[in-house]
């Protein structure tokens, strides 16, 4: 996410530019007083470069909110045009705002802008605000209050509004690994394509709406641009509690922040790309002192299954190994990948989560014709300490990865892992266990290793709790009919055997 600051440039009026279209979106809520006013200071110069359209919501109103907006379009003396809508029940203003975007997305518009209807924030400012859209500079621009220094005190800001927007915005960038210098203004212009990428409908209804909108921006990696604004804090009446809001902003920032732990999930933060796995170095070293741990056999033939980092797939290049990847599951092989391979490395999202016992079937009618490969698998430990304590407390979420992953139907504990290859016939030849992923989700790299280090400790003493993953090496069993050929084998050699000393005894006799 980027973030820029700077004072108004002034907007160039340009002719001969596409006329892009603007939805000015007003959300309006007892502000029969105000209304008309923020009408009439949107600047007519807008229409000489955008197509626009400016649409009120009132989210029903106890007072003539409505009336007044209709009465003024009626009065045909405004400029633009103007739509104006009631919710016959309350949507909140975060439910409001989902309508208003659906409107701006289901009608084809570029950009919508978002107004206040109490007049807090100056419609003056709009043509300043759309450039860095029009001009591609950004996906989504935020007037900010908070730019220009003690600017918001001096602009009527309650002293407590202004503390608390500092602490909870420099809380916020710090979980967020953001740089804005406000998260609580609520002068916005979003580029419908912005929206288009993030599921804001999941979103509170509440006033956080604002807060969670910005959490799935930063996490979808849309560009943000903010713009001085001037304050103006009038005779409005506020409608937030601010305690409540507060502790909604923290909790949300707070849970956004853990979805890259894998922990816990909630879709509305999903709005990262996933990207391909991979190791970093203190992690990449532990599984790789496993694989040395078996004695890897020099320009050995390996298949890696799943989803492979490619630094796994690069070092054991380097090592001299054949290295071949296929992605996904391992079900649905057309063709016999495995003739000529020595070791098959099923990682976890290759299939054993999904249907452990169609991946024993499916392992089994390989080596039915190659006993001799050998097979690494790895698997996530439901016994982990820390997911033993949430289900203790009553949680259990699915995440995108880790422990209990969306791809998971089946969950294993060190015993039942054991067990499915077991009591298949497969040889455990070796186990060990992995700590959690700490350097995907933790960027200090001494404060990984030490982590890392410990958990490792841990593991040692006591692998079923304290293991994140697994990773099992087996040798499969031979099959029945390899068990029935070699009989037969070794029985016509015994037999043949037999047939030798009798004629020897024979002939001695004779």
């Amino acid at each position: 996410m980027n973030k820029q600051t700077a004072d108004y440039p002034q907007a160039e009026i340009s002719m001969n530019r596409v006329r892009d279209r603007l939805l000015i979106f007003i959300v309006a809520y007892n502000a029969e007083n105000t209304i008309e006013n923020v009408l009439e200071r949107i600047p007519t110069q807008l229409l000489d470069v955008y197509e626009i359209e400016i649409l009120i919501i009132d989210d029903s109103s106890q007072d003539k909110t409505f009336n007044r907006s209709e009465l003024f379009r009626r009065a045909g003396l405004f400029p633009f045009n103007l739509k104006i809508l009631f919710n016959p029940v309350n949507q909140g203003y975060g439910g409001n705002q989902k309508i208003g975007f659906h409107y701006a997305i289901e009608n084809g518009f570029d950009w919508v802008a978002l107004l206040h209807g109490d007049g807090q924030y100056a419609p003056e400012c709009l043509p300043e605000l759309i450039e860095p859209l029009a001009t591609a500079e950004a996906e989504v621009v935020f007037g900010s209050r908070m730019i220009e220094k003690k600017q918001a005190l001096k602009g009527g800001m309650p002293v407590y509004k202004y503390v608390g927007n500092k602490i909870l915005t420099g809380y916020q960038n710090r979980m967020l690994h953001s740089d804005l210098s406000e998260f609580h203004s609520g002068y916005r212009l979003y580029s419908i394509a912005a929206l288009k990428r993030i599921p804001f409908r999941l979103n509170s209804n509440d006033f956080h709406f604002d807060t969670e909108i910005i959490i799935q921006l930063i996490f979808a990696e849309q560009r943000i641009v903010e713009l001085p604004i001037p304050t103006f804090y009038g005779n409005e009446i506020c409608h937030v509690n601010g305690l409540r809001y507060a502790w909604d902003v923290f909790k949300a920032t707070l849970l956004a922040k853990v979805q890259h732990f894998h922990i816990f999930y909630d879709p509305k933060y999903d709005c990262k790309a996933e990207k391909s796995a991979a190791f970093n170095n203190v992690e990449q070293k532990f599984f790789l002192e496993a694989l040395e741990s078996q004695d890897i056999q020099p320009q050995s033939k390996i298949l890696l299954v799943g989803n492979v980092p490619g630094e796994l797939q690069e070092h054991l290049r380097k090592n001299g190994h054949h290295v071949s990847v296929k992605s996904g599951s391992f079900f649905n092989e057309d063709q016999d990948v495995t003739h000529d391979i020595d070791y098959i490395f099923l990682l976890e999202d290759s299939g054993i989560s999904l249907d452990p016992e169609k991946m024993i079937v499916k392992l089994l009618e390989i080596t039915e014709k190659r006993p001799d490969i050998k097979i690494c698998v790895t698997v996530a430990n439901i016994g982990f300490i820390l997911t033993r304590l949430l289900l203790l407390i009553g949680r259990f979420a699915y995440t995108r990865r880790g422990i209990i992953n969306l791809n998971s139907y089946h969950f294993f504990t060190l015993r039942s892992a054991k067990k499915i290859f077991t009591q298949n016939g497969f040889t455990l030849t070796g186990l060990y266990g992995l700590p959690i992923p700490y350097g995907s989700v933790l960027s200090t790299k001494n404060l990984v290793k030490i982590l890392a280090g410990i958990h490792m400790a841990l593991i040692k003493l006591k692998k079923s709790l304290f293991s994140f993953q697994f990773v099992f090496f087996i040798t499969p069993p031979p099959s029945l009919q390899h068990l029935l050929t070699t009989a037969s084998k070794v029985s016509g050699q015994k037999s043949e055997a037999i047939g030798t000393i009798a004629d020897a005894d024979n002939s001695l006799q004779t």
